[in-house]
């Protein structure tokens, strides 16, 4: 009993259930703040309109993603796998540089965990001890109003995030008919919803840190990623041992400035012990560092005895540089940045192919005049209906229409097959290329290149 008490942890079925200690701190603080911040942002951007769309919609069902107004279709999918890349060699450019900060500061799993659904508990049941002891406790009236009204309010936040998720992958409009429409003209929506009430309700009710330690392959990664140079919450060995009980009026100088209180195990919300080096459950959240300044204070010794340290510094006394491997990982990643920059700069909202019809040859008219038979395929990548104007670059060149649309609806596309009518005397090789204009407004919108076909 006594080591699950240091521990923090309570055994139920097999599975063992941690009870972290309510932290507190400047950093504790800051994380507050950040997280306020990242709540804000994931809460609002599928409700922000810009440019007549949601900030942000990720809706993988009708492959139509959109970020800040840009909207990217299928024919855009390289430029999202580009981003995808970008994010990936982000988080590792960022874990190489600074270990796993990503998960105990930025993470949708680790803010609303520790920030939401976690402070719920500590407000309903109080700090850990209270918990165990609640937990332990046989059913009676306060044990079920604690518990009752606990999980309710889990359930009500986790059917907030799930609807914020639906945002994000159907779209706000879309959830506002789901929501305000009869259910039987939207079963599969409604019954989304609360399938992902469930999911995350799950999650944050029993499932909890194992999303990290267990299930989540980032955790492992950083074992693969981090070198001697990267910044981790780490215990200063070399100052703290040896650790021992701190007696009154007793000084002993043999022994280091670590007295065992154990705080910083019992607030770690992985139930790991800090002090026993690098671990993949640790995920940064800097609870440690709050807990044991607050006794290195009281004991006037000096702060950060578990601080944000690269392995080389706590062994050799070595000052933070950034190692080989991350001025690597951020050239790679300037590179692709800039490759997915000139591409976003050179992207066009309206997208035009021009091919010639398949199985056809050029004819001669008699007139003294040569055609080729195309058909083209222009797809609109605004939410605006655009008219148009289709034509050829070269002013001798002539168009004959057979269907001619000319209006470009929003996020659609129309097609055209007409002739392409040159001049024999204008002609001289085989195959010659010809660029096609799309104009609105007077402007150029779209080009397209392809090949006149025709004997000179």
């Amino acid at each position: 009993m006594k080591a699950a008490l240091k521990n923090n942890t309570t055994k139920a079925k097999g599975r063992n259930f941690i009870y972290p200690k309510k932290p507190s701190g400047k950093l504790y603080t800051y994380r507050k703040w950040v997280s306020y911040v990242l709540l804000l942002l994931l809460f609002a951007c599928p409700f922000i309109k810009f440019n007549g769309e949601q900030l942000v919609l990720l809706n993988f069902i009708e492959r139509k993603f959109v970020f800040f107004g840009l909207i990217f279709t299928p024919q855009d999918f390289y430029l999202f796998a580009l981003a995808m890349l970008i994010f990936i060699i982000f988080i590792v450019c960022f874990t190489v540089i600074l270990g796993r900060l990503w998960c105990g500061w930025a993470c949708p799993q680790t803010i609303f965990m520790e920030m939401v659904f976690r402070r719920i508990e500590y407000w309903i049941e109080g700090d850990a001890n209270q918990q165990k002891k609640l937990d332990a406790q046989e059913w009676d009236t306060t044990k079920v109003l604690k518990k009752g009204s606990k999980h309710f309010l889990f359930l009500l936040i986790s059917f907030g995030i799930a609807n914020t998720f639906l945002a994000y992958l159907i779209g706000s409009d879309t959830l506002y008919k789901i929501i305000t429409e009869p259910v039987s003209e939207h079963v599969t929506g409604f019954l989304s919803i609360w399938l992902f009430t469930f999911i995350f309700y799950g999650v944050f009710a029993y499932v909890r840190e194992v999303v990290c330690t267990v299930i989540c392959p980032y955790g492992r990664l950083q074992g693969v990623l981090l070198d001697n140079q990267s910044l981790i919450v780490a215990y200063n060995e070399q100052r703290g041992e040896p650790r021992g009980h701190l007696q009154r009026n007793v000084l002993n100088a043999e022994k280091g400035d670590c007295i065992d209180c154990g705080l910083c195990v019992q607030v770690c919300p992985t139930g790991i012990d800090i002090r026993k080096g690098t671990q993949l459950e640790c995920v940064n959240c800097t609870a440690c560092i709050d807990s044991c300044n607050e006794v290195m204070l009281k004991i006037n010794r000096p702060s950060n005895l578990i601080g944000f340290y690269n392995q080389d510094f706590i062994q050799h006394q070595k000052p933070f540089k950034l190692s080989f491997k991350a001025y690597g990982y951020a050239a790679v990643l300037v590179v692709v940045l800039f490759v997915f920059s000139s591409l976003i700069y050179k992207r066009q909202d309206v997208e035009t192919t021009v091919l010639r019809a398949s199985g056809t040859l050029y004819q001669t008219r008699n007139d003294g005049t040569v055609s080729n038979l195309y058909n083209a395929e222009l797809i609109n990548k605004t939410n605006k209906a655009i008219k148009f104007q289709f034509k050829s670059q070269n002013p001798e060149d002539q168009i004959e229409f057979i269907q001619v649309p000319t209006v470009l609806p929003k996020e659609g596309t129309v097609h055209l097959t007409f002739f392409l009518v040159k001049k024999a005397a204008s002609i001289k090789k085989y195959k010659t290329d010809v660029v096609f204009e799309v104009k609105a407004n007077n402007q150029i919108i779209s080009t397209t290149t392809t090949t006149f076909f025709s004997q000179p």
